[in-house]
């Protein structure tokens, strides 16, 4: 049942105490608002991070070789192992039902590349039709690289979207325009686009193209696969691992190499990767809310001290209320009252407040690994429900204190 006298008392009592009240309001709604914008960082994180592993596909597994350190049958540490086109068809034939698209690499290195009279400086790979699914690469006009072009070994090239744009200003399109690698003409006949700049910096031209004529036999760079996608997280990785290991497993063998010499042949796996990341996300959010939930309980601290001194203040009223037959239970409830006003409003200012911030800014925020930074509206407004709860039992005791003066000392208060 609405009291409006119980009201009245409640906003005379904030109206004579003015700074008071605001500071003991201040410091809940800056727990609420310092929680909600710590989780809305945290949510941020995990979104840059699920954005920087969408760049290239999920799955990815690449394999690139190193240096041995370890002697093993009799061969000294410190030889460089060389991945080879027969390592790459054996790897597909032994693991062919664990694999989604697959493609070698082959780095380009020290050649030319011009257009016209203009000297371009951009990196050349030779890969597969597959590699455009590997990459994540979207076309922006044109096709990419086919099986045909592989067994042709077609001088034929893809081109990033920033070349296009830095460098076909005076043509329409740069489809079926010639760049020269080296002395050997290539004709363009595709455009991608990737989501970083830095990515669309390269020319792709067919792998066997790229070993026969740049005199690279049949030397591969790097190796990349991606796998079949799992709806579950956990088993997506185990699968990865699993895959990952047996790969390393069989190119040790192929290149004999000690077991345990791990920067012989390197191996990356996207979702272990993604699972590191992820598992120290799950920590920072959970630092962000223990320091969120401090910071909220030294507002209810703040809230039950100020309600002892607003009883110490009205003992006196309290005992002559006592005195014309007012009940325990009444004493409790004019405290509590108080508390909870002062605790919800300034804990619903504090989440819209912080809500409004994230809703206006987080769309704009352009930082490495933290992505739109926002929080779910249920669990912002848990929170202020939690902590209207936890004002409640913070004033419950500085009010039953009040009810429980006796009645003669209440009125001999000075």
């Amino acid at each position: 049942m609405f009291d409006l006298e119980r009201w009245q008392e409640i906003f005379d009592t904030i109206r004579k105490n003015k700074l008071r009240t605001f500071l003991t309001g201040l410091s809940v709604a800056s727990g609420i608002f310092i929680l909600v914008i710590l989780l809305g960082f945290g949510q941020g994180m995990q979104n840059g991070i699920s954005y920087e592993f969408e760049e290239d596909a999920t799955t990815e597994v690449e394999v690139w070789p190193g240096v041995t350190t370890k002697g093993y049958m009799g061969l000294n540490p410190g030889r460089r192992i060389q991945l080879r086109n027969e390592n790459y068809q054996t790897a597909n034939s032994l693991y062919s039902k664990e694999i989604e698209y697959k493609s070698p690499l082959v780095f380009v290195n020290n050649v030319s590349v011009n257009y016209g009279k203009e000297a371009l400086v951009y990196s050349v790979r030779g890969v597969s039709q597959d590699y455009q699914f590997i990459e994540n690469a979207r076309l922006h006009e044109g096709r990419f690289l086919n099986l045909k072009d592989m067994t042709s070994t077609g001088k034929v090239a893809v081109i990033g979207k920033k070349i296009k744009d830095d460098v076909f200003l005076d043509v329409e399109t740069p489809i079926g325009e010639f760049i020269n690698i080296s002395g050997v003409l290539f004709k363009i006949i595709g455009v991608f686009d990737e989501r970083e700049e830095r990515e669309e910096e390269r020319i792709y031209i067919p792998v066997t193209t790229a070993q026969k004529v740049f005199n690279g036999a049949d030397r591969i760079s790097n190796i990349s696969y991606t796998l079949p996608k799992v709806d579950n997280f956990d088993q997506a990785v185990a699968q990865a691992v699993s895959f990952k290991e047996n790969l390393r497993s069989y190119l040790q063998q192929a290149h004999t190499v000690a077991p345990d010499d791990t920067s012989a042949i390197q191996v990356w796996s996207a979702l272990e990767e993604a699972k590191r990341y992820f598992s120290l996300i799950g920590n920072i959010k959970f630092f962000f809310w223990f320091v969120g939930i401090c910071t909220i309980i030294a507002g209810v601290v703040g809230v039950s001290n100020i309600m002892l001194i607003v009883v110490k203040e009205r003992t006196r009223e309290i005992g002559i209320r006592k005195a014309l037959g007012a009940k325990p239970w009444s004493i409790i409830l004019m405290i509590l009252h108080e508390a909870i006003f002062v605790t919800a409003i300034s804990g619903f200012a504090g989440l819209i407040f912080s809500m409004a911030i994230l809703e206006i800014v987080g769309p704009h925020v352009q930082v490495d690994y933290v992505v739109n930074p926002s929080v779910n509206f249920n669990v912002a407004l848990a929170t202020v429900f939690v902590l209207i709860l936890a004002g409640t039992v913070a004033g419950f005791f500085p009010a039953w204190r009040a009810a429980n003066i006796h009645t003669i000392d209440a009125l001999r208060d000075e």
